[in-house]
């Protein structure tokens, strides 16, 4: 291979050379995927993610010090009676060298898919998003000064702040749930200038977040027996397996995929209750009373409902590649969750992590996990409250605020005037 990587499509195996390219040129319905010239991984001395930069989908580097950060925990191994636990902290907490302003591992993603942005140029990012992965775009987005446009629903509107001012974003305020806001700023894509990000089909998400399966297998020597996280799309245990399978091709650190261990926050469990049910795809029943049960769940960064669930490449298949487990957790359990790991580790969590959490502390305790195996949680946020003790945290204020259901043409006008300022 003469370039630094190539995407491929798992279902048809065409190569596809790079231009901001998400999707299979012929069709095919699954994920492509980056294949790199560099068979065997090496760190560099990059601070953060781009230590990792051969494997992930860009040419250049960003200089940041947002990355994984993987240390081996002592107190919530304790407590869960496991003798390998290894915790891979996304978030803020400078005392253990975790570096994640935002406080999520969506800055993984962020900043080597606004990079990949860049290079292709091929426009102005569009990004829908809960809250947490709007917030981490927004980071990026400040600290080198590139343009983003985000459609984040109501109720999200308090986790978009930054570090810096964030002078480049135009934030659309959405009236309903995620799901709404993923389709407005689909119909914003139609206006000329913007590029959806691409959520789980984009590689360089997919590849930023790999990493923490990446920094927790080169940290503990060897790949982890298995893998835990709470899953709103699925698209984080997709790209762990997808890191795994690499990380097994370099030869070093073992031959067995890690078993991935997903959560869900119960009322709203569509890929747990499909998996738990042996289905190939989500049913519409998955999704009945969805915006009820929606409003009900905690951690509600963890409702998506057009996961990639059933697709080639998607979250069933890397299920049945890795032997994995899906779980469902409910807000008291995650809650409980939360307040032992901030007594046992010394850190506060975002409520997705506390439902991974929860997770693996049922399955040690009913001994799905073994005593002595090797486990890796990604703890996917946390250090909301450190955060603020160094830095002044500054809320991205909406440019407009839209009914769910509108369509490009309620703020058409305004947002083509941004983007010719903006291009």
């Amino acid at each position: 291979m003469n370039q630094k990587y190539l995407l491929r499509c798992p279902s048809c195996g065409m190569y596809i050379p790079d231009r901001y390219t998400n999707t299979c040129p012929a069709g095919c319905p699954g994920l492509i995927r980056a294949e790199y010239a560099a068979r065997c991984i090496t760190p560099h001395l990059f601070p953060g993610i781009f230590r990792y930069a051969d494997w992930l989908p860009v040419v250049g580097t960003l200089p940041t010090h947002a990355g994984p950060l993987t240390y081996r925990s002592e107190g919530l191994a304790r407590e869960a009676g496991l003798a390998n636990l290894w915790i891979c902290f996304n978030g803020y907490w400078p005392e253990k060298r975790a570096l994640i302003r935002t406080c999520s591992f969506k800055e993984l993603e962020a900043w080597p898919t606004m990079l990949r942005l860049q290079e292709k140029g091929a426009g102005i990012m569009q990004v829908s998003s809960a809250g947490n992965t709007g917030r981490a775009f927004a980071e990026v987005s400040a600290q080198c000064s590139y343009p983003l446009v985000l459609s984040v629903p109501v109720r999200g509107l308090d986790r978009i702040w930054t570090t810096r001012p964030a002078e480049q974003v135009f934030l659309v305020a959405v009236e309903g749930d995620y799901t709404d806001a993923i389709t407005f700023g689909n119909a914003l894509c139609t206006l000329p200038g913007l590029v959806p990000e691409g959520g789980a089909k984009n590689p360089a998400r997919r590849d930023g977040m790999g990493t923490v399966l990446l920094d927790g297998t080169l940290t503990c020597g060897r790949l982890p027996d298995w893998y835990v996280q709470a899953v709103g799309s699925g698209t984080g245990g997709i790209a762990a397996w997808e890191m795994a399978e690499r990380l097994r091709g370099d030869g070093r650190w073992g031959e067995r995929l890690p078993r991935l261990l997903l959560s869900q926050n119960i009322p709203f469990t569509p890929m747990a209750d499909a998996w738990r049910d042996g289905r190939r795809d989500l049913t519409p029943a998955d999704f009945e009373d969805a915006k009820l049960r929606i409003a009900e769940v905690w951690a509600d960064v963890l409702t998506n409902r057009k996961p990639p669930y059933g697709i080639p490449g998607g979250l069933r298949e890397a299920l049945l590649a890795t032997n994995g487990v899906m779980d469902a957790v409910t807000n008291a359990e995650a809650h409980a969750a939360a307040r032992l790991f901030e007594e046992a580790e010394g850190c506060d969590l975002d409520p997705a992590a506390a439902v991974a959490t929860a997770s693996l502390l049922r399955s040690a305790e009913e001994g799905i996990i073994g005593p002595d195996e090797t486990v890796l949680l990604n703890i996917t946020g946390g250090g909301y409250q450190r955060v603020k003790e160094d830095y002044t945290l500054r809320r991205v204020r909406p440019a407009c605020t839209v009914a769910a259901g509108a369509g490009a043409a309620s703020v058409e006008e305004q947002m083509v005037e941004w983007v010719k300022d903006h291009a």
